[in-house]
Formats: C-alpha cells, structure tokens, sequence
C-alpha cells in the first residue's frame, strides 16, 4: 500500500473531501430533476396546445348535441400522405399550370386529420349543394311534408356557368317534388333544380346551419363565398356523424352523394368496388378555373374524408391533380 495511504487523514481533508462530494451529489440530483421537470413541461404544453376541442349545438333548452370532439394538432400517422401530396402539388405548380391546390384529410379509424395549404380559400361553386341539400332535410324534420311540396319548372334562369361536367337535367314545364329536385341537384348536379330550391328554401335554416357549424355567415344574395378545404369538410363530417340531421336523414343524404356522377376525380384514383359519398364543384373564371371534390372513402374497416381544391388554367388538368391525389391518399391509408 502506498505511504500517503497509510497515512491517517486530518480532519480538515476530510471536511473538504465531503463538501466536494456533496456539491457533485447535488448538482447531479438537481440536474436530473430540472431535466424530468423540463421534461414534464414540456409534455404538459404539447397536451395542452393540442388538448381535444368539443363542439356542441346550441339552440336547446336543456341539451347540447355533441357535434365535433377534434384534436388541433395533425395527425403524426398522416405525415407521410402529407408529404407526398405536397410533391404532386408543387410538380402540378411546377410544370401544369396549376395555381394552387388545399387537401384536407381526416382519418375515421384514428380520427388523426391533416390539411395542406389550408390558409388559402376557394369559391365552393356546386359544392354549396351539400349545405343546400342538408338545408331541405332539416326543415323537413322541422316542417314534415318539405320533401314531398312540389315546384314546378316553369321559369327561366339566367345561369352564368360555364359548366365543363355537364349531365341530366330537368325539363322545362313539368312538377317535380323536393325529393327529386334534390336528386338532380346532388346525383347530376343540375344547376335548374338548385336555383328552384334556392327559390324556395327557408334561409334563416340554412343561416343556422353555419352558426352552428362556426362558419361565416353567408349573404343569401352574393355570388361569392369562400372556404377552406377544412372548413368545407365540416358538412360532410356532419353527415358522417350523424351529428346535424337524423341519423335517417344523414343516410338519405350520404346515399344521394354515393349516387354523384362525376369520376374524373377522387373516383379515378380508387377501385372500382370501392364505395364513396362525394360532391364535386366548379368555379372561377375561364382564365382561372376552380375544381374542387369532397369525399368520405369507405375503405373496409378504414373510411376517410378526402376534400382537394384547385385552382389552375383547365378542368382536365385540375381533375388530374384531384385523381392522383387520391391515388396517393388511398394506397397510404389502406397500408396504415
């Protein structure tokens, strides 16, 4: 053994020996500590910042209606879909004309959602056919009978639309029930039927449908409105979940939008045998053209909503985007 060992310590070497170990005991300790209190900070702020949001309707006496529980952050399991449709887009931008372009996406088996360039607005053409559509049905449920009043055809209307996705239509002279009107204008997108319903729909119905909703107040009157990809979703979230109309009615209305003819689209890039409740839209101008879709994609076990909007110089193109946007969305969520 060595000498120095040998040799017995003083008292003042062992004080110094103990304050030094207990300062590096401390400072281990107290480092350990702030790192699980940062930690925990941290964790709490994530939760809090997305901390799940309810949405009720108001209007009732003694019940609030659940209608949306959304958490605010995107989905972590959507990224890889978010990051793909970001390529196509900006290849889209890029080399064919395309001028912009939103998707939202919510996945109903994890409820996780994303949306891409969701700051950017649109004018929803025919798609304002969906809260038109859900418009009807709840003043039947208020007023029994709406379905079945008939309107006749014999008027007219000056339709400043430079419709590229044309189909059936109704014809000039002949009565038809609401019920019908309201088939033309979802399954073949008529725009005769819906200016006849827009004649005679009640308005302050279809203003409570937005409140309820938290969207913008829209002028009955205006040729322009605007929305988002994320927010036009809210209706067709709002037939999914049965959550505005009754669960009857939800179905009623969910069957029309299966029945929608267009497949240039979110159709062309599933298969065939699989089911899909979609809208489509025009809008915009012949310099600058808008097609947008919306669509709940029964996927097996795994349904999702799907809504892309676009602007760019020509529908073929735009319906392109729109399909392999689609194509994308499909394979990545039949893979989760």
């Amino acid at each position: 053994m060595s000498p120095i060992l040998k040799k017995k310590l003083s008292l003042p070497y062992i004080v110094i020996i103990a304050t030094v170990t207990a300062i590096i005991t401390f400072s281990i300790t107290h480092f350990i500590g702030s790192k699980k209190e940062a930690d925990l900070l941290e964790k709490a702020a994530v939760n809090n910042a997305c901390s799940y949001s309810i949405k009720r309707m108001d209007g009732y006496k003694f019940v609030k209606p659940l209608m949306f529980v959304d958490e605010p952050c995107e989905g972590d399991g959507l990224m890889v879909t978010k990051q793909e449709i970001n390529t196509i887009i900006e290849n889209y931008k890029a080399y064919k004309g395309v001028v912009g372009a939103s998707v939202y996406l919510r996945n109903y088996g994890t409820n996780e959602w994303m949306a891409v360039n969701d700051e950017e607005k649109y004018e929803p053409g025919s798609l304002f056919k969906v809260p038109i559509m859900i418009t009807y049905l709840r003043m039947n449920e208020i007023s029994p009978g709406v379905l079945d009043k008939e309107i006749v055809f014999n008027q007219h209307f000056a339709i400043d639309k430079n419709v590229a996705f044309k189909s059936k239509g109704i014809v000039f002279g002949k009565s038809y029930k609401v019920r019908e009107l309201l088939r033309y204008m979802i399954q073949y997108s008529d725009n005769n039927a819906t200016v006849l319903l827009n004649n005679n729909m009640n308005s302050d119905v279809l203003l409570k449908l937005f409140r309820d909703l938290g969207l913008e107040k829209p002028e009955i009157h205006s040729s322009h409105y605007y929305f988002t990809a994320k927010q036009y979703s809210l209706f067709m979230r709002t037939l999914y979940n049965a959550a505005y109309l009754s669960i009857d009615d939800s179905e009623f209305a969910t069957e029309l939008l299966s029945k929608c003819e267009f497949e240039d689209g979110i159709k062309n890039g599933i298969p065939d045998n699989v089911l899909i409740a979609h809208k489509f839209g025009e809008a915009g101008t012949p310099i600058e053209m808008q097609l947008h879709e919306s669509a709940i994609v029964y996927l097996k076990n795994k349904p999702y909503l799907l809504t892309v909007m676009t602007k760019g110089r020509d529908n073929k193109t735009l319906s392109q985007l729109i399909g392999e946007i689609s194509s994308v969305t499909y394979k990545n969520m039949l893979s989760l």
